[in-house]
């Protein structure tokens, strides 16, 4: 996989770029990690509903094709896409979306802080009062009777610090994982995050963790590459 640092990149031509990659791309193109940081932006998924958007002020919003609701992007949060043939690599779009959010837990283990999944919520979580525990959470995902519906999220003690949003186009996949770093979390208030209204989200900076955007950037695209192998 070759890893392409953006640096601060505009998410519009970011987007359009990810787009004509996975569309001119053919079975010998090998797959890239892109790795950036945006200026200020709301990225409004398919899914997403203009009710969630609730006082945008002066951050744009840009409607994408990705999956999902509403987030926000900017200056101190690590964005990483990979573009991967998930037919060359051999596995499906759901464990796609679990080697990804792998990958953001062994970063965060890196700095010494534990992830956490929720069921029924994409992203990956921390205890903000308590980010090293390994306390199993019990609203973890869990095997669950075939056919019974998947539980309404629980949010409950925790903070969102990763956010997931992808597409797949010919087997390919694009857009990608967003890592709070060191940022001005203010603007995730004026949205309701990934379509939660109350959701709250955290940096690591916020919960004790000081590290070098560079660093933590440095670290993710070794764990993606790593859990993203075939």
């Amino acid at each position: 996989m070759l890893i392409r640092p953006l640096g601060r990149a505009e998410y519009l031509p970011t987007f359009e770029a990810m787009q004509a990659f996975t569309q001119e791309r053919d079975r010998t193109t090998p797959d890239e990690l892109w790795l950036c940081e945006h200026p200020p932006v709301f990225t409004q998924g398919l899914a997403g509903r203009d009710d969630h958007i609730l006082r945008p002020g002066d951050i744009p919003v840009v409607k994408t094709n990705r999956g999902g609701q509403v987030t926000y992007h900017g200056p101190g949060q690590v964005v990483a896409y990979p573009l991967l043939d998930l037919q060359r690599a051999g596995y499906y779009v759901k464990e796609y979306v679990y080697r990804v959010e792998e990958a953001v837990i062994r970063t965060l283990d890196h700095f010494g802080v534990t992830g956490h999944r929720v069921a029924g919520a994409p992203g990956i979580y921390v205890r903000p009062n308590d980010p090293s525990s390994h306390a199993a959470l019990a609203q973890r995902p869990q095997r669950r009777e075939a056919g019974s519906p998947a539980p309404d999220p629980d949010f409950a003690g925790l903070s969102k610090v990763a956010a997931l949003g992808i597409k797949v186009s010919r087997h390919c996949t694009y857009h990608g994982v967003s890592l709070n770093v060191a940022m001005d979390l203010e603007p995730f208030r004026r949205i309701n995050p990934c379509g939660y209204a109350g959701l709250q989200t955290v940096d690591l900076s916020t919960i004790g963790v000081q590290v070098p955007w560079d660093e933590v950037a440095r670290v993710l695209s070794e764990k993606l590459v790593a859990t993203l192998s075939p």
